[in-house]
């Protein structure tokens, strides 16, 4: 089932905007977003989606609806971080940017790199054409997102 540009940016910040809301992952996210999408109508493959990238739900990740939203969940957040650090935030970033930070254990210590590989390896992509993917799919929205960075044209 495709959604709509303006759905697929409806579900993710709802889905986002539950984490910043309700952090505790025991009580809090997804289940706060679950609630909120089925009151906005959302259909129930798009519920279960966001029900199945948390993995203490234990929601098996069948459909590839399903199996992409794992796949840009934590990346998303990782690539964010990379941006935050760079003067000229996600303008310009590569692949290649972001494997250097994968690499450096400290940076975004909370962010589980095997999960990041799993996302798009279970997605059938290869990693870098992934990350490349979400790259460009933030950069579309860097100034909404704050990702433009301080180097950036106003």
């Amino acid at each position: 089932m495709p959604l709509s540009r303006d759905d697929a940016w409806t579900l993710f910040c709802q889905w986002t905007l539950d984490y910043e809301r309700y952090p505790d992952l025991e009580t809090g996210h997804p289940r706060a977003a679950l609630v909120e999408l089925e009151r906005l109508g959302f259909p129930d493959e798009v519920v279960r989606a966001v029900a199945s990238h948390a993995d203490r739900l234990d929601v098996p990740r069948e459909s590839r609806l399903e199996r992409a939203l794992y796949a840009v969940d934590e990346l998303t957040g990782f690539i964010a971080a990379v941006a935050y650090v760079r003067p000229e935030g996600i303008r310009g970033m590569t692949p290649k940017s972001v494997r250097k930070k994968l690499k450096q254990p400290s940076f975004a210590a909370a962010v589980d790199r095997e999960e990041l590989r799993r996302g798009a390896e279970d997605l059938g992509v290869d990693f870098d054409e992934h990350v490349a993917f979400v790259i460009a799919a933030l950069e579309d929205r860097a100034d909404e997102l704050g990702l433009a960075g301080s180097g950036a044209a106003a």
